[in-house]
């Protein structure tokens, strides 16, 4: 879907002269369309969640017309891992990749794709955090969509936004765009909300983090969780 800028404004909950500094500056993705400005909701979505940007609200109520996946499941199935090995950027994506519940043939591809998409610019959110697939799904035939939540046995350098070594990354595998920004959309809220991060960032039990996720993606039915501010 094509957004304007007013549009792209509300979805980020900035003024349009926001947006269009942004634009002048080069820094968020943006097509031009008959001489006007264009944004795809995936781009914004997936620029925003790197940036540590809160999106509007009404955007975690866009569901798929099927029944959407569950936030908290993905993440069961994708699994919590704790000391995953590497020194560097590519050592530590190789470890992810064996944890990843995928089919072996599947793995070379993914570890190719997500060093790849490293070679085009940092995926570091911030906070010691990364998303190594953003503004680029990581679509595969799988039966269910994951989550694949990574605690690193060492400071990485990711070349993140704030500087800070990488010692967390989430990594999403799904089935369809659709699916993937639609779990996104939810990490994107979870990484914001006080409770969640804590449990995150303090590195804590696989059942607290589910715990958290599942109380994170009911608040999401009634309103936005409770923030700190950007992941900056």
């Amino acid at each position: 879907m094509n957004l304007t800028v007013r549009e792209a404004a509300t979805m980020l909950n900035v003024s349009e002269e926001v947006v269009y500094r942004w634009i002048r500056d080069k820094e968020i993705p943006v097509h031009r369309v008959s001489d006007h400005f264009r944004f795809h909701r995936a781009e914004l979505l997936e620029w925003a969640t790197a940036r540590g940007i809160r999106v509007s609200s009404a955007e975690f109520h866009q569901r798929e017309p099927e029944r959407a996946p569950s936030f908290a499941d993905a993440l069961a199935t994708g699994g919590v891992h704790y000391d995953v090995g590497g020194a560097d950027r590519e050592a530590v994506l190789a470890s992810i990749v064996r944890l990843i519940p995928i089919e072996q043939e599947d793995r070379d591809v993914l570890f190719d794709f997500l060093v790849a998409r490293e070679a085009m610019g940092s995926t570091g959110i911030g906070d010691g955090i990364a998303i190594p697939h953003v503004r680029n799904p990581v679509v595969l035939q799988v039966p269910k969509p994951s989550i694949t939540l990574c605690f690193l046995a060492n400071q990485v350098d990711f070349d993140a936004i704030d500087q800070k070594p990488v010692t967390t990354v989430f990594l999403l595998v799904t089935p369809t765009v659709r699916t993937h920004l639609y779990l996104l959309s939810r990490l994107s809220a979870a990484l914001h909300d006080e409770l969640f991060r804590d449990a995150i960032l303090g590195r804590a039990p696989p059942e607290v983090i589910l715990e958290e996720a599942r109380r994170v993606e009911g608040s999401l039915s009634q309103s936005m969780p409770a923030v700190r501010g950007p992941l900056k």
